[in-house]
């Protein structure tokens, strides 16, 4: 898979959930079962959202709600075949959609 792709990128806490589990969690497993090329959540060790609230990784200011990243990157027909069910999971958060260039997708086999 070269050439033009989509990056779907989905902002959100560490604490949402998803029927009682974390959301990045569902929303990775939902990306494989959807046959999606490959995801990652990436936790960020600190930001702020809509409300303003900064939530931060340093020791002296212990937050249980870190921001998650998951970013995933497919060609544009399966990114935009997946949007309506990351809308229905994505309660509160932010969604972006990029084009990208894929310059490489390969692995050893």
């Amino acid at each position: 898979m070269v050439g033009k792709g989509k990056i779907l990128k989905i902002y959100v806490g560490e604490s949402d959930k998803w029927e009682g589990e974390p959301l990045y969690q569902e929303l990775i497993k939902k990306f494989k079962e959807e046959g999606l090329a490959g995801a990652a959540a990436i936790t960020g060790v600190e930001g702020f959202g809509l409300n303003s609230r900064i939530k931060s990784s340093h020791i002296w200011q212990l937050s249980e709600d870190l921001p998650i990243i998951i970013e995933v990157i497919d060609k544009a027909e399966k990114i935009d075949e997946i949007i309506p069910i990351v809308k229905e999971m994505v309660r509160e958060g932010l969604v972006t959609v990029e084009e990208v260039e894929i310059i490489t997708y390969n692995a050893e086999k």
